[in-house]
């Protein structure tokens, strides 16, 4: 069974720090383009940061400098590093995946394609 499930997140204060995990099973994830997504109460969703087949990671421009994907293969884990937390930065944060190998994708292209996506994982920053 394809399943993403997303984890850590919480309630923080502005400049405090949270890590996200992605725990993925039922696909191979260690070649499948992926990435984070995020949606506000009453906006759209929107792309945090995706990394594609080949490692190559991109981020949406309110998360370089903040946020940091990584992934640990052994474990079949998707992470997201967020530092330096604003109350911009509060919403409902999601894990998503393309079963498949993509090289050279961005994240406009895996909201198009992914085909499997967490529940979600809440993030509040008050200030």
């Amino acid at each position: 069974q394809v399943q993403l499930v997303e984890s850590g997140g919480g309630s923080v204060q502005a400049g405090g720090s949270l890590r996200l995990s992605c725990a993925a099973s039922g696909f191979m994830f260690s070649s499948s383009f992926m990435g984070w997504f995020r949606q506000a109460p009453g906006k759209e969703r929107e792309a945090v940061g995706c990394i594609d087949s080949d490692g190559r990671i991109t981020y949406a421009d309110f998360a370089k400098g903040r946020f940091t994907i990584s992934r640990d293969n052994a474990n079949d884990i998707l992470y997201l590093q967020m530092n330096s937390l604003k109350p911009d930065d509060t919403a409902m944060y999601y894990c998503a995946a393309a079963g498949r190998r993509v090289a050279g994708g961005n994240c406009a292209i895996l909201l198009l394609i992914a085909d499997t996506w967490g529940q979600g994982t809440q993030v509040t920053v008050s200030s």
